[in-house]
């Protein structure tokens, strides 16, 4: 299993690192999460329930980590994280049927 308060401290060590090689990447993201003025409709503990299910969509783990913090200092209970993530579940597996049926046209759209 994964030390996740380790791996949490060790990614910000590395993204700091990161940081100052590229500036412009950390800022440009830093942008994309600063909760815009029209954000003002989902609470925080929504929005934190969201990223967890999308971390688990996209698997990252850094992902997991940083949210999965955040989503308990703003009061998230297991059971709402396990609501949030059976939704995740679903849709991978729903996600996981379409992507198969494109697999099937691409398939049979090659030449014999």
């Amino acid at each position: 299993m994964t030390d996740w308060n380790a791996y949490r401290a060790d990614m910000q060590k590395n993204v700091k690192t990161l940081a100052k090689l590229t500036p412009n990447t950390l800022s440009g993201l830093q942008t994309l999460e600063t909760p815009l003025p029209e954000t003002k409709h989902l609470d925080a503990k929504t929005r934190e329930l969201i990223a967890l299910a999308v971390a688990v969509t996209t698997r990252c783990d850094g992902c997991i980590a940083v949210h999965s913090a955040a989503a308990k200092k703003v009061g998230a209970s297991k059971e709402e994280i396990a609501e949030a993530l059976g939704v995740a579940v679903a849709l991978n597996a729903g996600a996981a049927l379409v992507y198969s049926s494109r697999v099937m046209a691409a398939f049979e759209s090659v030449a014999d």
